[in-house]
């Protein structure tokens, strides 16, 4: 009897499982969680940066745990002081959008938490005398834009200076077809700012591009630039210095960087195929130099500077006696102006250093020069600097 019960107990307990499964089954479970995406993903999915085709730039960094995100980057017009307003989502991801802005190659960093960071997922850099900086391109202006034509190379050269006992570094821009073999071609040498380094006319300049596009239109003629190193040091400044006794950078170009340039190149070394010019600093080396070696120099380019005179205060406008004593020889041989045969300036009618670039060119008006001087619209800035330079360069040579 016992043996029977237990036997109905358990077909009974059968016959009711299927049916509380089946309740169970259709009860409504919450919904799970999202998985979060990994921090890589992420990552690799940020976009930055992103430009737009009406010249707009998306600025995006991944920092869930920042508390602020900001961006620097000087020559990018209409920021305000500050810089973009960046918002964070819910990922973590911090963008701003700034623009539309004017073509060309802006530096940036971005600063989280106060600390400045290069663009995680931009692999474009510019670097400078001491630090890089993230680099992004707005296409649209047909003079430095990667273009369909015949392109030169930009050489890292590494170099012996015996003037500083050191080795040291310039950029070797040689125009298409250079490596095939075939004549001799003229030098151009081109000198960056302060604060920059033998990389910035290659990177945020275009200098490449620029020369690319100049020679393939048949307006400029194909030439080797050399772009060296202008500062000796990583020191910074000291404000309210006197001007170094010893010029080690002038040392270094003459005693190193133009021999080396005419044993290791097919180049033109006679003062119709030679030309100098710099931005800022590197105009006022330009003068030091050429001013010192009028002989060996046809073409002269000065973009946003003078002579500066540096003392207390920083550089004055107006070119010191003892630079023009040291100069005097060369400034007032009558013999060589005639085979000076581009004397040229430009600087920006906001730029602080007008006032020195004047000043300049009434001195060497007082010796018998008879300068070009281009005021152009704008500051101190690499937007002014790329056009001069193809200004400049379709000058040279012819």
């Amino acid at each position: 009897m016992k043996r029977t019960l237990r036997i109905a107990a358990i077909a009974l307990a059968c016959s009711i499982a299927p049916g509380i499964a089946r309740a169970q089954e259709a009860r409504p479970q919450p919904p799970s969680p999202p998985t979060p995406t990994p921090p890589m993903q992420l990552a690799m999915r940020v976009v930055s940066p992103e430009v737009t085709p009406d010249h707009r730039i998306v600025f995006r960094i991944l920092a869930p745990q920042a508390k602020a995100v900001g961006l620097r980057a000087g020559d990018i017009q209409g920021l305000p002081r500050e810089g973009p307003a960046f918002t964070k989502d819910d990922d973590g991801i911090w963008s701003a959008t700034v623009g539309p802005i004017d073509p060309g190659a802006y530096r940036y960093t971005f600063v989280v938490d106060g600390v400045p960071t290069m663009d995680p997922r931009n692999p474009a850099v510019s670097e400078s005398n001491t630090n890089d900086w993230s680099l992004v391109y707005v296409p649209g202006a047909e003079f430095m834009d990667t273009a369909n034509v015949p392109h030169g190379a930009v050489a890292s050269v590494t170099y012996y200076s015996t003037a500083l006992a050191r080795f040291r570094r310039m950029h070797v821009y040689t125009p298409p077809g250079y490596e095939l073999g075939g004549g001799k071609l003229p030098i151009f040498y081109l000198l960056h700012g302060s604060g920059d380094c033998d990389e910035a006319w290659t990177s945020v300049g275009r200098a490449g591009f620029i020369l690319d596009n100049l020679i393939a239109a048949k307006k400029a003629q194909p030439m080797i630039v050399v772009m060296p190193a202008g500062h000796t040091s990583t020191a910074p400044p000291v404000p309210g210095a006197a001007r170094p006794t010893r010029d080690e950078f002038a040392e270094d170009f003459v005693n190193d960087i133009m021999p080396y340039v005419e044993s290791h190149y097919r180049v033109l070394t006679d003062r119709a195929h030679m030309a100098i010019a710099g931005l800022s600093m590197g105009g006022g080396q330009t003068l030091n130099i050429s001013m010192s070696h009028l002989d060996r120099f046809a073409y002269v380019g000065v973009f946003s500077a003078g002579v500066f005179s540096f003392g207390r205060g920083g550089p004055s406008s107006g070119p010191p006696p003892e630079w023009v004593e040291q100069r005097a020889a060369m400034l007032d041989d009558a013999s060589l102006k005639p085979g000076l045969k581009l004397l040229w300036f430009g600087t920006g009618s906001e730029d602080r250093l007008i006032p020195t670039t004047k000043a300049t060119i009434e001195m060497l008006k007082k010796h018998g020069f008879t300068p070009f001087f281009r005021e152009s619209p704008g500051g101190h800035t690499w937007i002014n600097w790329r056009n001069y330079l193809a200004e400049f360069a379709p000058q040279l040579f012819q």
